[in-house]
């Protein structure tokens, strides 16, 4: 997710040239069902908005991320509207020190470049790269493997029992049940959940909902909905306070944030 115009067979072939990308639009929302590849992937949009789920968390990944996946690492995933995205497999040989576990980084002009370059190139998928086109590929490494990664996604609990408010929240986080009662009803004790909320997913219980609902709202902002829709569907008291954590989270205002992609 996406695979835009490749052919599935040549990429999940671990042979071949250590890159091979791909770059393109779509005009209508893609859904990508759980799937994994012998090859490692980094996608991303230039326009647009995606979200991506593997089993450890859930990503909303706009157009100044990426996500990075190891090899044979399953995930599932969605765009969220139209967008321009772009898409790169990595031969496994040449993931050996990369990240190795799933994670979102900031995208680069260099990386973006890079990668569009990649994707001009005849599909060819069974012969090495030339000299030219190998030194543009060590580019395109040296960037996935120095650019920061950010903290960007929602993490998911262990516990079984956490995992299930979590996902409760994820399908609808405008639920305004308070804490003890997500705690009657997940069957565990409030200090309980407290406790391992914050030790399994590095955030407390209140602080990892509003996470999920601004990464719910970024969704919302790329059907182009108002603001004070999405503040009120999300279940914000005013918009005035949506806003202002969502600036204080992202550094500008909603509208501003749409107006980029």
């Amino acid at each position: 997710m996406p695979n835009l115009t490749l052919p599935f067979a040549f990429v999940d072939v671990a042979d071949g040239p250590i890159v091979i990308a791909a770059a393109g639009s779509q005009g209508r929302e893609l859904v990508s069902p759980p799937h994994h590849h012998a090859r490692g992937q980094l996608f991303g949009s230039t326009r647009g908005l995606v979200s991506v789920s593997v089993e450890a968390g859930v990503w909303v990944v706009p157009a100044i991320h990426a996500v990075w996946l190891p090899p044979n690492h399953v995930h599932w995933g969605r765009s969220h509207g139209p967008f321009d995205g772009w898409s790169v497999y990595i031969a496994p040989a040449a993931c050996q020190d990369l990240p190795s576990s799933p994670c979102t980084i900031r995208t680069s002009g260099l990386l973006r470049e890079a990668v569009l370059r990649a994707a001009t190139w005849p599909l060819e998928p069974f012969v090495p790269l030339d000299e030219q086109k190998a030194h543009v590929a060590a580019v395109l490494l040296d960037e996935i493997r120095n650019l920061p990664v950010e903290p960007f996604g929602l993490p998911l609990p262990r516990d079984p029992r956490l995992e299930r408010i979590a996902r409760a929240l994820i399908a609808d986080p405008a639920d305004e049940r308070d804490f003890e009662a997500w705690a009657r009803w997940a069957a565990i004790s409030p200090r309980s959940l407290g406790r391992r909320f914050v030790t399994e997913t590095g955030f407390t219980f209140t602080a990892w909902r509003q996470r999920a609902r601004l990464m719910r709202s970024l969704e919302m902002l790329a059907t182009d909905l108002p603001v004070t829709t999405i503040a009120l569907d999300l279940g914000y008291a005013t918009a005035s306070a949506f806003i202002s954590l969502f600036r204080r989270t992202f550094g500008e205002t909603p509208a501003v944030y749409r107006r980029r992609f």
